[in-house]
């Protein structure tokens, strides 16, 4: 009788140890899918912005005035996060109807598709405006497609996480902007050494075509994920809303609303220190545009590292406390970060650029996990997506015609620097109206 218990408890003992192994499996299953997802959408994105710095305003925009060139393509930027509150409705519906995975492999496939037809867009030369119209089209395609990635990707890392490891779990998707970035700024060095001359020509076009082998690896990754045990539990007690959306914005209009000013601080400073140091590296400074992208992509391994080391601080300290670290952190730094840029010295401004995205990496790293669990499971996708989403109409596409505008009138950079520091007291005064959810709520099954 001993024996058949001893053997019953070592079988069972045996069975658990399986469980786990299988169910850690799958939790490092799901971060991987949803860090090289991410990486790769934010590639595609990046590599527009990359581009409307550095080309788009000689190519589709003949005019007799540069800055007015600059403009707009910096309006055609804009779109793409226009169109991203229109892919939170569209997704996030599908990600809280549909399942997470799903809705994942669906947005991929739209941003995808969006980049890979930039490298086929002819020049203002050969059809004039269309060339400027086709390139909106494609834009707004692309925020769409990332509108519907970034609550997904959190959600799949997240819900797949244990208790005490969401904030650390939720911020790898986050590693995907850093990521993206690096990988835009290199191809673009790259091809640009590669080419020469030619780069203005055609050589820009190769880093859009080979976006398509990324976005096959990125399907391929995606399809291995099983869908979130938060959201088969939801689904299995017959909790899934038939109208998400509206039923998110019914029950969670505040959070939305906060969430949508939270980002300020983030989405401005960042926008400025990845797309405005292209045009004040070289129109004030006169750096080269190989050494601004040398040391952007430094930068963004700075920021690759930091972002999973605040997620997990999350964990122990609290999401909010990070949170408001990193935003006050930025707001006093982007002062700085213009006297050091302008300066004349090219260490001093380098290093400037290296370590310009760690305030950045606090704020983004909790925020992941303060903003998905402010939500319940089945409404988490479309709460999170559109709150998230409205702070690109907000802060995001209005920051690089603003920083332009600003520097226009104001060519010592300090007029876009105090943008920057009004981002940030928005996003303090924000954020003092959200829950910190670190010791767990019950909305975060």
């Amino acid at each position: 009788m001993s024996e058949t218990t001893s053997l019953t408890g070592t079988a069972a003992s045996t069975a658990d140890s399986q469980e786990t192994d299988l169910d850690r499996t799958k939790r490092r299953r799901a971060v991987v899918a949803s860090v090289v997802g991410t990486s790769i959408e934010w590639y595609d994105f990046i590599l527009y912005s990359v581009a409307s710095g550095l080309i788009f305003p000689a190519l589709y925009f003949h005019a007799s005035d540069p800055f007015v060139a600059t403009i707009n393509a910096y309006a055609v930027f804009a779109v793409g996060f226009f169109a991203r509150p229109i892919g939170a409705l569209l997704f996030g519906h599908f990600g809280d109807r549909a399942g997470r995975k799903k809705t994942l492999i669906a947005s991929l496939l739209f941003m995808g598709i969006g980049t890979f037809a930039v490298a086929f867009v002819p020049g203002y030369d050969s059809v004039g405006a269309w060339g400027a119209v086709t390139l909106t089209v494609l834009r707004f395609l692309q925020g769409v497609g990332v509108g519907g990635e970034w609550a997904g990707s959190v959600l799949v890392s997240m819900e797949w996480a244990k208790k005490g490891n969401r904030g650390l779990a939720a911020s790898w998707p986050q590693v995907g902007v850093p990521i993206g970035l690096l990988l835009a700024n290199l191809v673009f060095v790259t091809v640009d050494s590669l080419t020469g001359p030619a780069f203005m020509d055609w050589g820009w076009r190769i880093p859009f075509l080979s976006s398509i082998v990324l976005v096959g690896l990125g399907f391929y990754f995606r399809r291995t994920v099983e869908e979130t045990p938060v959201f088969r539990k939801a689904a299995e007690d017959q909790r899934l809303a038939r109208r998400p959306v509206w039923e998110a914005v019914r029950r969670n209009p505040k959070e939305i609303l906060v969430i949508a000013f939270l980002r300020m601080a983030e989405m401005s400073f960042y926008q400025i220190a990845t797309v405005f140091v292209f045009t004040f590296g070289t129109v004030i400074a006169g750096y080269s545009r190989g050494f601004l992208l040398t040391a952007l992509m430094l930068s963004a391994v700075v920021c690759g590292v930091a972002i999973p080391l605040f997620g997990a601080l999350s964990d122990r300290i609290g999401r909010k406390r990070v949170f408001v670290t990193g935003v006050a952190l930025s707001g006093t730094f982007a002062p700085l970060y213009i006297f050091m840029l302008g300066s004349g010295s090219a260490p001093l401004a380098f290093l400037a650029i290296l370590v310009a995205l760690v305030p950045f990496a606090m704020s983004y790293a909790s925020e992941a996990v303060l903003i998905a669990e402010s939500f319940s499971p089945e409404v988490r996708y479309s709460g999170a997506s559109v709150g998230y989403q409205l702070s690109s109409i907000v802060a995001g596409g209005p920051t690089p015609l603003i920083t332009a505008l600003l520097f226009k009138w104001d060519h010592s950079g300090y007029a876009v620097a105090g943008y920057a520091v009004l981002g940030a007291v928005i996003s303090l005064i924000a954020v003092s109206f959200l829950k910190d959810s670190r010791t767990g709520r019950q909305s975060c099954a």
